[in-house]
């Protein structure tokens, strides 16, 4: 081999191992910023319990409202770790466990009269509060004892239904604030910090046992979201697994965006819930944290492209990026994409503006409400079109097989309503 050639294939070896590396330094930051957002979300959690335990050895309606401020904080860190669905086994396994909604709240404590019990789940209206023993399915099950077990073996997602939500932030939203009766205008649960208060002062009956279930369901949110952060700490397996392979690991972060940005996100958790004019079509129905959940959602898929992250204690992380290499490939598209992912924010962002000043998610649902469908859209539409230019980087990064999550209230809407 002449010295030409062999510079130019030297060359040719340097740019090859520059590209692999880059991928590699890519990788790596978004399992560094999974590791944070969860262990910020272990934290938070671990928040909630104390104040959970705190409310219950005194309820009042100040450490009612402290064990609430918990979880509402609780949220901004978990939220945007749902970039990391649909592209990573290992936590689509387990985000059923910790996120799942909408929930038959009646399966878990007491009920309005006017929730009515559904054709479709016989224990919508099981009350396992007030109920030691219910039937499930033609046999007795013996809930005496609340505990972390009783919830995750054989409540959560009981009789294979869905809407048998036991486990996670929304059965603790539910039991801290209790039903959202307020249709389409503002304001959210209200439940009394009296739920938990013993003796002649407790109210809805069962309150001993009201308080063995919110605390044997932040107890398992903690241990669950123990398990999650570990996945992700270095010898982790969801770390190992997307640092295996270099693009089996892109094709996790862009399924990711492209998934929570378009069926999730923009269909499931907007779209649907604009066009029924239902609340509890709401992400977080009964805090009425709806807004927040929307907007730390989007945050959470730009900050995997930027490869940034801001800690609840203010540490911002930096890193190697998605955006770099996809601006090493095409400047244009990179630049089309961050522009898109700064459309999508401003557009939540006003939405939760609104929201914090009092016009409620609630209402922005309401039928003829042209307020509130124009802040709603404005973020579908700009969830709907990042994602377009998603599908551009994966083709530009030579990525093939990445199927996004679809949406009939995006892509049948007629469907909807059949």
């Amino acid at each position: 081999m002449n010295t030409m050639k062999l510079g130019v294939a030297v060359a040719a070896l340097c740019a090859a191992q520059m590209a692999f590396a880059d991928e590699r330094a890519v990788l790596e930051h978004y399992a560094d910023i999974a590791a944070a957002k969860y262990a910020d979300s272990l934290t938070t959690a671990q928040a909630l319990q104390a104040a959970v335990d705190a409310l219950l050895a005194d309820p009042n309606e100040a450490s009612l409202a402290a064990a609430k401020d918990a979880w509402l904080a609780s949220r901004v860190p978990y939220q945007q770790t749902e970039v990391y669905r649909f592209g990573n086994a290992i936590v689509d396994d387990w985000e059923g466990k910790v996120n799942a909604w909408p929930l038959d709240e009646g399966l878990i404590d007491y009920v309005d009269a006017s929730y009515g019990e559904s054709d479709e789940n016989p224990l919508s209206l099981a009350n396992v509060i007030a109920n030691p023993k219910f039937n499930m399915s033609g046999a007795m099950v013996d809930a005496s004892a609340i505990t972390p077990a009783l919830l995750e073996e054989t409540l959560h997602e009981a009789d294979g239904v869905e809407a048998n939500v036991a486990t996670g932030y929304h059965a603790i939203e539910f039991l801290l604030w209790g039903q959202d009766l307020n249709g389409t205008d503002a304001g959210a649960g209200s439940r009394p910090a009296t739920d938990y208060a013993s003796g002649d002062a407790c109210t809805g009956g069962n309150c001993d046992r009201r308080g063995e279930y919110l605390k044997a369901a932040t107890e398992l949110l903690v241990s669950d979201l123990e398990f999650m952060a570990a996945q992700w700490a270095d010898g982790g397996e969801a770390r190992e697994t997307v640092l295996a392979d270099e693009t089996a690991g892109l094709t996790a972060i862009l399924t990711g965006m492209g998934s929570l940005s378009y069926g999730e996100q923009a269909g499931e958790r907007m779209r649907l819930g604009l066009m029924l004019n239902d609340p509890e079509e709401e992400h977080d129905c009964f805090s009425d944290n709806t807004h927040n959940s929307h907007y730390y959602d989007g945050q959470g898929i730009q900050n995997v492209y930027l490869g940034t992250y801001t800690r609840i204690d203010g540490t911002v992380l930096s890193g190697a990026s998605l955006s770099d290499l996809v601006a090493a490939k095409d400047a244009a598209l990179d630049a089309e994409m961050k522009g898109k992912l700064d459309v999508t924010m401003a557009a939540l962002g006003e939405m939760k503006a609104a929201a914090d000043a009092g016009f409620a998610y609630d209402q922005m649902l309401a039928a003829g409400s042209e307020k509130g469908e124009a802040l709603i859209m404005g973020g579908v539409n700009g969830l709907v079109d990042q994602t377009k230019t998603i599908e551009r980087v994966v083709s530009a990064l030579g990525l093939n097989g990445i199927a996004v999550e679809g949406s009939d209230s995006l892509d049948n809407p007629n469907a909807v309503f059949q």
